[in-house]
C-alpha cells in the first residue's frame, strides 16, 4: 500500500503539510524503511525541514544504523537545540558510532537534565589499562646452533650476532578528558629483552645479552569545530644494551669485557582525521630518530562502516618514508577492521612492506628492534566484564630479519641475513568511564 503511495507521491508535486503529515504518521506507525525512502522523495523535491530531518534520523537510528543517523540528528540540532529529547539522540549517535569525543563536547551545551541523565562531567579520567606481553622466538634453537661464522668464512676476523630468545613487556594506560572537546592520553611501557650473544674470533663463544627499555607516549586529542580532530604526540624510548665486546692486550691476547650502552629514540607525531557519513579519513606525518637514524613517515587512511555503525569496519593505509640517503617513497601497506560479534569485539591488522624502525598508531606502536620485518599480524579480542571493565587478549606474528655481522679492526666489513618469527602474546583489563 505505501510502495503504491510512494509511486503516485513520485509522480504529483508534494507540499509541506502533506510531507508533515505522511512523515508524522510513518514515525508513529514505526515504519522506518518507508519513512526514509518517503524523506529522500521530498528532499528530491525540495522539501526538508526541522521535524523531518529529525523524523529521518531516528528512523536510521532505530534501525541500527547510527552513523547516518548522526548526520541527520546534527543538521536538525544545527536548526533548534533547545529540544532535550534531539540532544538525547545527538549524543548517543554519535556515541554509538564511535565519535564520543565529538558527542561530549556538543554535551557541554546540553540542558542540565540531559547533562544529569547522560552523567556528563566537564573533566573526567575515561579510560585507565594495564597490559603485559610474552613474545618468543621458536627458532631460537636451531639459529644458535648454525654455524654463522663458517658460512661468512669468518676465519681470524671477529663475528658477531644477538639472537632473540624472549621478551616481556608491562603498560599502563591513561586517558582523561581536561575539557569537553580535549583529552590528554598517556601510556607508560617496560620492556626486558633476553637475547644470545655469539661471538666467532679464533673461537665460538656465547654471552648472555639483555636489553631494558622504557617508552612514555603522551598524547592530547582535540576536537576541532564539530568533527575534525587534531592529535599531536611524542613518543620517548631509552634504556640500556649489556652486551661482552672483543678487545686485544699488550700481548695480543683476546679478551672480553662487559658494555653497558645506553639509547634514546624519540617520535614525533600528529595526526587529523574527520568523518563523512560512513567514511572516515585520515592522514599522519611522523618525525623520529631510531637507533641515530633520522626520518620522516607519512600514512594515509580511510576507514569505512558499511553498515553505518562500529559492528564492522575495515581500514586501508599506505606508508610512505624518506631518510638522510631517500626521498619520500612507498614503505608498507596496512589493512585492519574489527567486528563486533554479539558482546566481544575482534579486531585484526596485517602489515606488508619494508618495516624497519617503522612507526605504527601515532608512535604508540614502535618497531625499534634491530633488524627489519616484511610482514606482521596481530589479532585482538575485546571481552567485557561487570559495567566498564573489558578483557583484551592479542596475538602478534611477525617475521624479522637481523645480520650476523663480520668486523675488521673494528670496522663492519660484511655481513650475511639470517630470518626467524616472533610470537607475541599479550593480555590486560581496561576500565572505560
Amino acid at each position: 500500500m505505501f510502495l503504491s503511495l510512494l509511486n503516485i507521491s513520485a509522480q504529483k508535486k508534494l507540499n509541506f503539510v502533506e510531507v508533515d503529515s505522511t512523515s508524522y504518521q510513518l514515525f508513529q506507525q514505526q515504519k522506518w524503511r518507508e519513512l526514509i525512502d518517503y524523506s529522500a522523495q521530498s528532499r528530491k523535491q525540495g522539501i526538508d525541514f526541522f521535524y523531518l530531518r529529525a523524523r529521518t534520523g531516528i528512523a536510521f537510528f532505530n534501525l541500527g544504523k547510527y552513523r547516518t543517523a548522526s548526520e541527520w540528528f546534527l543538521k536538525a540540532y544545527k536548526s533548534d537545540q533547545q529540544f532535550e529529547w534531539l540532544q538525547e539522540y545527538v549524543y548517543y549517535s554519535l556515541v554509538y558510532s564511535g565519535r564520543k569525543a565529538e558527542a561530549m563536547k556538543l554535551a557541554n551545551d546540553f540542558s542540565p537534565d540531559m547533562k544529569s541523565k547522560i552523567g556528563f562531567k566537564r573533566s573526567k579520567i575515561l579510560r585507565i589499562a594495564l597490559e603485559g606481553g610474552y613474545s618468543f622466538n621458536p627458532d631460537f634453537d636451531q639459529l644458535i646452533a648454525l654455524d654463522l661464522g663458517k658460512k661468512a668464512n669468518v676465519n681470524d676476523d671477529y663475528g658477531e650476532a644477538f639472537f632473540l630468545e624472549y621478551y616481556h613487556f608491562e603498560s599502563f594506560d591513561l586517558s582523561h578528558q581536561i575539557v569537553p572537546g580535549l583529552s590528554l592520553n598517556h601510556n607508560l611501557t617496560y620492556l626486558q629483552s633476553t637475547l644470545e650473544q655469539t661471538v666467532d674470533w679464533g673461537t665460538k663463544t656465547t654471552f648472555p645479552a639483555k636489553t631494558n627499555q622504557f617508552q612514555y607516549f603522551i598524547n592530547p586529542h582535540f576536537v576541532l569545530g564539530q568533527k575534525i580532530h587534531l592529535s599531536p604526540a611524542l613518543s620517548v624510548l631509552w634504556g640500556n644494551t649489556s652486551y661482552l665486546a672483543g678487545w686485544l692486550d699488550n700481548n695480543s691476547n683476546r679478551n672480553f669485557t662487559e658494555v653497558d650502552n645506553n639509547f634514546s629514540d624519540f617520535i614525533f607525531s600528529t595526526s587529523v582525521w574527520s568523518h563523512f557519513g560512513n567514511l572516515s579519513p585520515g592522514a599522519e606525518v611522523n618525525f623520529a630518530n631510531i637507533y641515530d637514524e633520522t626520518f620522516t613517515q607519512l600514512s594515509a587512511w580511510v576507514t569505512f562502516y558499511p553498515f553505518s555503525n562500529t559492528d564492522f569496519y575495515i581500514t586501508p593505509r599506505a606508508y610512505f618514508k624518506s631518510d638522510s640517503e631517500n626521498s619520500f617513497s612507498y614503505n608498507t601497506f596496512g589493512i585492519s577492521g574489527g567486528a563486533q560479534l554479539g558482546k566481544v569485539h575482534l579486531n585484526g591488522q596485517y602489515l606488508v612492506g619494508d618495516m624497519e624502525n617503522f612507526v605504527e598508531a601515532a608512535g604508540y606502536v614502535v618497531s625499534n628492534i634491530p633488524g627489519k620485518s616484511d610482514h606482521k599480524f596481530t589479532g585482538s579480542i575485546y571481552v567485557p566484564i561487570g559495567r566498564n571493565g573489558q578483557l583484551i587478549f592479542r596475538y602478534i606474528n611477525q617475521n624479522v630479519e637481523e645480520k650476523y655481522r663480520i668486523y675488521v679492526a673494528g670496522v663492519e666489513s660484511n655481513s650475511i641475513n639470517y630470518n626467524f618469527t616472533k610470537h607475541t602474546i599479550t593480555a590486560g583489563i581496561s576500565w572505560n568511564f
